[in-house]
């Protein structure tokens, strides 16, 4: 197994996403990047810490590759904004990914320069890409959370709609066992 740690805005959003991967066994949030030991989710919603919220993605890279995961990375939210995912702002929902390695960096930043050549977007990628650091992760009313809160307006009106454009762009990413 290897592992991928991305920050896309709220983890919540990006767990939701990066779980129904075929080849992910494991997405843990959690938050990384900043000063502080040991931070608290109220601690860092302030944005005052340095961390932003993240997932762990651990994955079988004989099922998906770091580059496909990537791109679902920078098609699921929006890179051209710095420090702010639609109604989330500040630091800690910046947009990151922190290598693991030499490989990992690199196939990262030749994706931002294929994406750019493209013209993907119609701002520039703002996305970091900084270096592993320590992971904290977070609370456990964090993990899992579209799972364990599907009723709650935040899952019905904002993470429901990303899964489904999801599903549309990448249905050939998903689990076999969630198009049933």
């Amino acid at each position: 197994m290897q592992t991928a740690t991305f920050g896309g805005g709220c983890f919540w959003c990006t767990e939701a996403v990066f779980q129904t991967l075929n080849g992910v066994s494991q997405v843990t949030s959690g938050y990384m990047g900043g000063e502080l030991k040991h931070p608290t989710y109220m601690e860092i919603c302030n944005g005052d810490t340095g961390h932003a919220e993240v997932i762990r993605i651990s994955f079988d890279e004989n099922v998906i590759s770091f580059n496909e995961l990537l791109l679902v990375f920078f098609k699921t939210h929006n890179p051209t904004t710095l420090n702010r995912q639609g109604n989330d702002v500040g630091t800690q929902y910046r947009s990151v990914i922190f290598y693991e390695n030499e490989d990992q960096q690199r196939q990262t930043n030749e994706m931002i320069e294929d994406l750019t050549q493209q013209h993907i977007f119609d701002k520039p990628i703002a996305t970091e890409v900084s270096p592993i650091a320590e992971f904290y992760e977070a609370e456990d009313y964090h993990q899992n959370y579209f799972s364990n809160n599907q009723g709650k307006p935040y899952c019905a009106f904002v993470i429901q709609p990303k899964l489904n454009k999801f599903a549309t762009d990448f249905k050939d990413k998903i689990k076999p066992e969630l198009l049933e």
